[in-house]
């Protein structure tokens, strides 16, 4: 791929924090480019793109798809990542966070932060003076909305008018920047959850103008039935990290809202497809049967993680 046809001009330097920073068009733009470079790989073209740059992947949560999307999408351009836990570098201990930013910035080309709170990944985006990527957070998890969206596309084409239905806790980061990615694109998206697990109102009037532009329905029920006519059904796992002491009460919730073979047939599609962004915990919010089965696109939608991510980067530090 020449990215010599890529206008990089808007994205270049730029940081992902949340889908809320980019326009409709720009995210399409990357979805464009994730397919281009997924081609790339299934065509077994190498390129190094990323010669002489250097990444900075700190992690506060531990991961599997994240920690290894991002080093062999920079990897094999052949940039360098450095994976720094919260053993190795003292973030936010004995040296404040925008300290860290500061210095990090004049040592890396880019930064990757998965963790906690919103405000670390902002404040290394605001200190560093280099491109940020939230890999997770407890409020967002934009790269992996990004690979939720091509994999829906990989199974029916542009995704506007489709129908996406989360089930399980409506709070959750997957959630939330599903909500975000869904309004701006013109996808149909409902929660699925009990009430006490309702998104925040706040996000919910942010994406309401956003879905109003792109003729997006964002919906939330209790109702397991509203996943009628879905082109997609997604799901979660019930306790997320740091939440572990919820884990009885959380169970006995949403046992109702387990993804099973009964709830995929609501949707009266026999084509209709089950997403999941893993880990998950089979015999709980999701089957075996179903995760296993042929409406599972999980594990196309893991390896998605890797063709975006390095899309995401490649247009941002190109």
């Amino acid at each position: 791929m020449n990215l010599e046809t890529f206008d990089s001009n808007t994205f270049k330097g730029r940081s992902l924090l949340t889908w809320l920073d980019y326009s409709e068009e720009e995210i399409r733009r990357l979805l464009d480019l994730s397919s281009r470079v997924k081609a790339e790989k299934q065509r077994g073209e190498v390129h190094d793109r990323f010669t002489g740059k250097t990444l900075a992947l700190l992690f506060e949560k531990r991961s599997t798809r994240t920690r290894c999307a991002f080093e062999t999408a920079f990897g094999e351009e052949g940039g360098h990542p450095v994976f720094l836990s919260t053993q190795d570098i003292q973030l936010g201990a004995k040296e404040s966070i925008e300290d860290t930013a500061r210095v990090l910035g004049r040592m890396f080309s880019a930064i990757q932060f998965r963790g906690f709170k919103q405000s670390t990944v902002a404040a290394l985006a605001k200190y560093s003076g280099v491109p940020v990527y939230n890999g997770l957070t407890d409020s967002f998890h934009p790269t992996q909305a990004l690979a939720d969206i091509m994999t829906l596309e990989e199974s029916f084409g542009p995704c506007r008018g489709k129908k996406l239905c989360f089930v399980g806790d409506g709070r959750n980061n997957v959630a939330r920047s599903l909500m975000v990615i869904c309004a701006k694109l013109g996808v149909h998206f409902t929660v699925v959850t009990p009430t006490s697990l309702n998104p925040d109102a706040g996000l919910m009037e942010t994406c309401a103008p956003l879905a109003a532009v792109s003729g997006a329905e964002i919906r939330v029920t209790a109702d397991t039935a509203e996943v009628e006519g879905a082109d997609a059904v997604y799901t979660d796992v019930w306790v997320s990290m740091g939440e572990e002491s919820l884990r009885e009460e959380r169970l006995a919730l949403l046992k109702p809202y387990q993804v099973n073979q009964a709830l995929m047939d609501k949707t009266g599609r026999k084509d209709a497809i089950f997403l999941h962004c893993l880990p998950a915990v089979k015999g709980e919010e999701v089957t075996a049967e179903v995760i296993d089965g042929p409406q599972s696109r999980a594990w196309d939608e893991a390896e998605n993680r890797k063709h975006t991510i390095k899309a995401i980067m490649l247009a941002t530090l190109e």
